[in-house]
């Protein structure tokens, strides 16, 4: 899931990103209400976690015009993360459009646990395990298991399993896969969607095993349960 965090405090940013990316989240940041504006009005995101008080616009303001645009990507949940904690600024907010107002200082843990929240309610599916065959993803230990033992994973192959075994039954395209797994700074082609996808067949590739990628040509990759 391809996160954007909005925070100008350069330490604070690198320890919220460093967080979220040891949860197998992909984490963008932006430093300025501009740039975090420019970012949301040609990129697609899981989720925004937002301060308000930001240089070049205000918090706000990329609020209320990321709601403007409408659409998918206007409806990208935000999680509004401020020293702005005030009763007026957090019901300006909500009215805005925010979906979670979480003022600093705050608890990691309470962050990590309002940010899975609003990812599961995103899918579309709240449900705490996504299930495929014999294969299971804990969206609050965010840790994956197969046929009853845990399944190891690079942070990339972790990604990727996890955008297919969220959405069962329903096709995902080489393109959107790329676009979930990879941040924009990231040193790599869509081609590299095909040797993650190899590398997860060869771990599901085990005795009992029955949850299997499926390559549809022309349209993307499919998780699905293997017949019996």
């Amino acid at each position: 899931m391809r996160i954007l965090l909005v925070e100008d405090h350069v330490e604070l940013s690198h320890w919220v990103s460093k967080a979220l990316r040891d949860a197998n989240l992909t984490v963008e940041c932006a430093a300025t209400g501009a740039d975090a504006d420019a970012l949301l009005h040609t990129q697609d995101y899981a989720l925004v976690i937002l301060d308000l008080t930001l240089p070049r616009m205000d918090g706000l303001d990329v609020l209320r015009r990321l709601r403007a645009r409408g659409g998918a990507r206007g409806g990208t949940p935000v999680l509004i993360l401020t020293a702005r904690g005030g009763l007026e600024d957090k019901v300006q907010g909500l009215n805005l459009g925010a979906d979670d107002y979480l003022a600093k200082p705050f608890e990691l843990a309470e962050l990590e646990a309002r940010v899975k929240a609003l990812l599961r309610r995103r899918s579309g599916n709240e449900a705490l395990v996504h299930r495929c065959g014999q294969l299971a993803f804990d969206t609050v230990s965010r840790m994956f298991s197969y046929c009853g033992e845990p399944l190891a994973l690079t942070p990339r192959e972790h990604a990727v399993l996890e955008a297919l075994i969220a959405r069962p039954g329903r096709a995902l395209s080489k393109e959107k896969l790329f676009h979930e797994v990879f941040a924009l700074d990231d040193d790599v082609n869509l081609d590299a969607i095909e040797l993650y996808i190899h590398r997860i067949r060869k771990k599901l590739e085990r005795p009992g095993g029955d949850a299997a990628i499926v390559t549809l040509r022309g349209i993307g990759y499919l998780m699905q349960e293997k017949p019996a």
